[in-house]
This record gives C-alpha cells, structure tokens and sequence, in this order.
C-alpha cells in the first residue's frame, strides 16, 4: 500500500520532489568538493585493508569478498577510483536536482552508499541508504516533477519500437524457414 501510495501517488511525488532536491545537493556538492578539491581516495582504501570489518566473535573479515576488491583492484588503480567517486556523486546529485533518470541515479547512489560501509565507513551513508531507498522504490514518480516527465515517454517509445522491430525480424526469419521446410 506504501509502495503504490509511493510510486503512483501526484502528493507523493510533491513530496519526493523536495527530498530529491535535498538529496540530489548533498550529493552534488559533496561530488563537487571532491572533482575541485584534490580528493585522493587512496588513504581510505588503504584503511579499508589494514584495518578491515571484522567480526568479533569469530575474528573473521565479514566482507572478505569486498576487501580482495579493494586490496587487488581498487588500490592498483586508485588513479579511476579517485575520478570516479567524485564524477559518480556529481552525476548522482546532477540526476536527481534534475529530476532525470532518477531512479538510476538514486540506484547508484544507494550502491556508492554499500561500497562506504563495506569500507567501513558509517557517517551519513546509513541516512543517504534509508532516502536513496525510498527515491528508489518510489521509480518513476521520483521524477514525476523534472524532466523524467518528458524523458520516461520518450524512452518507452524508443525502446517499443526497438522490440517490435526485433520481433518482426525474427518473426519474418522464422516464417521463412518454416516456408522452406514445408516445401523440401
């Protein structure tokens, strides 16, 4: 009932409006911060290694998983990483100010979110989890007011016409060699 409400509803979608506008500057600036400010993410992938997520009871790594990641890719190549996380939240915070592709933008935000905290890292990163997730079950109607409005119908068009010509090749492919095959 809160998800129909939520992903239908013109006085949710007001009210995501708003949120996403919150949303969206705190990950815009926090990105824009970072893209202008010499953000290296190199000291905390390496805290990310050296001092891991473990589990106390057992003295096991709980994301082993996610610390190879970071121990064998993300540090080899913190030069992408430190280009990445920044233009990641702009383009989040850029998405969703905007109102376009939102709910991929709220999507990647709530994954760069789990990377923080598989990192180990808290700080707001359990807020932006449960907002993200709400902008992200509500779909289409996070964009209702912004130029998802506009960009949503287009895309829909866009990929019919995609499928149905798909569907008419294989449709005619399919009819010919079922020709051929009654008549040898």
């Amino acid at each position: 009932m809160l998800g129909t409400w939520l992903r239908e509803n013109k006085y949710a979608a007001g009210i995501l409006l708003f949120v996403r506008l919150y949303f969206g500057y705190e990950w815009l600036t926090h990105g824009w911060q970072k893209l202008t400010g010499g953000f290296t993410a190199e000291g905390f992938l390496n805290n990310a290694v050296t001092k891991p997520i473990i589990d106390k009871a057992t003295n096991e790594l709980v994301y082993p998983t996610f610390t190879a990641f970071i121990q064998h890719f993300a540090l080899p190549n913190v030069k992408i990483i430190n280009f990445m996380i920044p233009l990641g939240e702009f383009l989040v915070g850029l998405g969703l100010i905007l109102g376009v592709l939102t709910t991929a933008a709220a999507f990647f935000g709530l994954l760069m979110n789990f990377m923080f905290m598989f990192a180990g890292t808290v700080s707001t990163n359990p807020w932006f989890v449960l907002i993200g997730g709400i902008l992200f079950m509500a779909g289409a109607n996070t964009g209702r007011f912004g130029l998802d409005y506009y960009l949503m119908p287009y895309l829909h068009k866009q990929f019919a016409r995609f499928t149905h010509k798909h569907d008419d090749t294989n449709r005619t492919a399919g009819t010919g060699t079922a020709h051929k095959a009654a008549h040898v």
